[in-house]
């Protein structure tokens, strides 16, 4: 039987954690629950989880800091939790590298989806024999493998956010065509996402300061539209 993926719950509030804790519970997840900022950043060392549901305000150390120690030490997939009225800037939640957030009072099922979501995207990919319809792209000093969510830059591998590994093989995959912000966010972060441009924006710059352009191909900002993986001649 394969073990059970465990969920950190951080939520100053109890009872939220608790609901949240019932809820995943019931579709099979391992649960630990803390309540302050210290304590998140204890059980993460401790507890190992496959991904943290992470409220923002929190005693002591506010949720934007855990996220940032813990993003300086590990890629384990964060969703931020945020109460309607409160102030919560999602770009720059994502700067910080959260994969998604969710604003309570949420729906129990949404949750649950938002959660499966995200670790389906972390899942590690089983090697299996090459197939025809790989998908892959190659180009000097650049290997972006959508199959088994790898990038390999000079030789090599870069480790990667799924969204922002999705985003690249798709603009690498239609070399030199443009595509707006809109049809970025539509490809790449469906209708949950919708308007919020500055989401493309935030990827892209974290892709830069990942991958450097080449004399060969570079991330291109076509100004006033959008973005553009540009293969010289």
């Amino acid at each position: 039987m394969a073990a059970k993926q465990k969920i950190l719950i951080v939520d100053d509030d109890v009872n939220i954690a608790e609901l949240i804790s019932l809820y995943l519970t019931k579709e099979c997840f391992d649960t630990k629950m803390v309540h302050d900022g210290e304590s998140a950043l204890k059980e993460f060392e401790t507890y190992a989880p496959n991904l943290i549901l992470l409220d923002l305000m929190l005693p002591g150390i506010d949720g934007y800091q855990v996220c940032r120690e813990i993003r300086a030490k590990a890629n384990v997939p964060i969703i931020m939790l945020s109460a309607k009225g409160e102030i919560f800037d999602k770009v720059l939640g994502l700067e910080l590298g959260a994969d998604d957030y969710i604003m309570k009072p949420f729906d129990s099922k949404e949750l649950v989806a938002r959660v499966k979501a995200v670790l389906r995207r972390y899942q590690p990919v089983k090697q299996e024999p090459v197939q025809p319809d790989l998908k892959c792209v190659t180009y000097p000093d650049l290997v972006v493998n959508l199959s088994n969510y790898s990038v390999e830059y000079y030789g090599k591998t870069i480790d990667m956010p799924p969204k922002e590994l999705e985003l690249l093989y798709f603009l690498a995959s239609s070399p030199n065509q443009v595509f707006t912000r809109e049809q970025l966010l539509d490809h790449i972060w469906g209708y949950e996402y919708a308007g919020d441009t500055r989401t493309v924006d935030v990827h892209v710059k974290r892709l830069r300061e990942k991958i450097n352009d080449h004399t060969a191909w570079s991330i291109s900002t076509v100004w006033g539209i959008g973005y553009k993986f540009e293969v010289k001649e």
